[in-house]
Formats: structure tokens, sequence, C-alpha cells
């Protein structure tokens, strides 16, 4: 569990260069007129966020995948599709551009500042993803949690058991639950991930926000609508989109090992089951941070 303030002594920094931790310097970028639509096909290669910039370079915004489920049923910003399309879900992603829902201020961290900027920010600020920018507001890269997971946890020694970090009780949603119910719990409590669990408490499969943004993005969802309506996607189970292949971990495993699952099947997050199956908890690429950070 968490406990405690998050340590940000050069204990954990000693011998990494802050540019090697930089692994993204190649980002994909929109700009602020380009349509929704247009921004889910590009995410539908699994990425997590689209940089937005003008046509000069300068940083604008932040998408991220869950502006996007806020916008297709989650939250405030379905209001957009509402009013200003009455539903109709051809004309909400084709002609509503990326300013409409991007974050106009995200958390971001200057080049020459450094990673203990960068983790301090994104522990306190709960941001899983910075973008980073030199002083001219121009963009050089972009850090994500699971970048710092990926190299921090091969300088640290942990030394912990998955039952010491791993957060519960955990948020799910019923198997019998709709696309609808999924994000609207998504954007309630800011999870992007929510596990699917039957009446035993047992885990049925993992629904993510990555996943629902693909399924759009790859038009899969949206020949679900044959009138044009967003609604008719919106009551579709969440059975019909989850994962059913879900990496899993026992409170007793070792915490390498749950990371290690993370950084080979290329995910940011581990279900803590019991023998039966039960949902007993979930270890977060935040979690592994935030371990990293403890007070020792």
């Amino acid at each position: 569990m968490r406990e405690g303030t998050p340590n940000f002594d050069d204990r954990v920094f000693t011998g990494i260069k802050e540019l090697e931790l930089i692994a993204k310097k190649e980002v994909k970028w929109v700009l602020p007129s380009t349509s929704i639509l247009k921004a889910l096909e590009e995410m539908a290669h699994s990425y997590r966020s689209l940089i937005v910039q003008n046509s000069t370079g300068s940083f604008k915004g932040l998408l991220t995948v869950m502006r996007l489920v806020n916008y297709l049923g989650g939250g405030d910003l379905f209001q957009i599709v509402e009013r200003r399309h009455n539903f109709n879900l051809f004309s909400a992603l084709s002609k509503e551009p990326v300013e409409s829902i991007m974050e106009k201020n995200p958390v971001v961290v200057y080049v020459d500042e450094g990673i203990k900027e960068a983790l301090a920010r994104m522990v306190n600020y709960g941001a899983g993803i910075l973008p980073v920018l030199n002083r001219e507001n121009k963009v050089v890269g972009i850090l994500t949690e699971h970048d710092l997971v990926k190299y921090l946890a091969g300088v640290v020694s942990l030394g912990l058991k998955v039952r010491d970090v791993m957060s519960s009780p955990v948020v799910t949603v019923g198997e019998n639950a709709t696309l609808k119910e999924a994000m609207e719990t998504m954007v309630k409590y800011g999870f992007r991930r929510l596990p699917v669990v039957n009446d035993e408490g047992v885990v049925e499969g993992i629904i993510t926000a990555v996943d629902i943004v693909r399924k759009f993005g790859t038009h899969e969802l949206i020949e679900r609508s044959t009138g044009g309506d967003i609604r008719d996607i919106l009551v579709i189970p969440v059975t019909e989109i989850m994962v059913h292949d879900v990496a899993v971990a026992r409170e007793d495993d070792d915490l390498a090992s749950a990371i290690n699952t993370m950084l080979t099947r290329n995910i940011s997050s581990v279900l803590v089951i019991d023998d039966e199956g039960v949902l007993k908890g979930i270890v977060t690429e935040r979690d592994v941070l935030y371990a990293i950070l403890a007070p020792k």
C-alpha cells in the first residue's frame, strides 16, 4: 500500500544520465484543427497520447486516451456529442477538432530540468505522460510511466513482494456492464484500466482506455452503429471489448517478477488474484514508481 511521502533524494538517480531516459524522442503529433476521427485512427496503433502543436511546431496541448473516453461517453465532454452533434457519431468524429477536447495546460517537464522533476510531477499530479519541452515551447520528447519503470527498475533494488505495493480494493466493472458504464467509471475514478469481474469477484478480463480508443480508431466500433447514433455503441456489453488474456500475479510473488511481466508484455498493470481467481489487488506502473520513491 502507498504510505508516507515520496522521496526524491539523489540515491535513486545516481549514475543515470537525464537525456537517456527520454525514450520517445520521435513523438506522434497532430494539429489543433485535426479531426477527432483522424486522431483516433492515429491512436489505433496503441498510442496513449498525441502531442498537439501548431504548424510552426509550438506546443499547444495533449490529447490522451482518457480525454477521448470522456468525449465518447464517459464524462462531461460527451455533452459536445449530445448538444452540438445530436448524438450523430459521424458528425462528432469527423467535424469536431482535437482542440475542443485536448488538455490545453497539461503537466510538462522541460528538458533542462531532469528526471527527478519529472518523477515528482508524475507522482504529485497523477500524470502518467509528460511532454518534454525546451524553453522555446517546442516538443523534444515525451516521457511515460512505462519509460521510467523500464529504466529505474534496473537501477533500484526493491526487495518487495507484490502485496507490499499493490492497490486494494480495486475499482472494477461487472461482466454485465455496458461500454458506457465502463467509460463513466474510468472517468469518475481517473483509471484508464478496469478489471472485469463476475458476481463472485473472479476476474473475467480487463478493459482499458487504450483498447476502447483502438476499437474506435480501427472503425470496429464505428461500424456497429448502422444508423449513425453513438448510443448504439454505448450499450455494447463490456465483455465484447475486454481483453481475456490478463496478466496476473499472487500476493506473495516478488515485485520484480510483476515488473518483468509488465515490461515483457508491454502492459501497464498486473492483476493480483488468489488461487480461485478472485481479484485481490492491482499493481500499476504508478504503484511501482511510488515504491521506488517511498521512504525506506
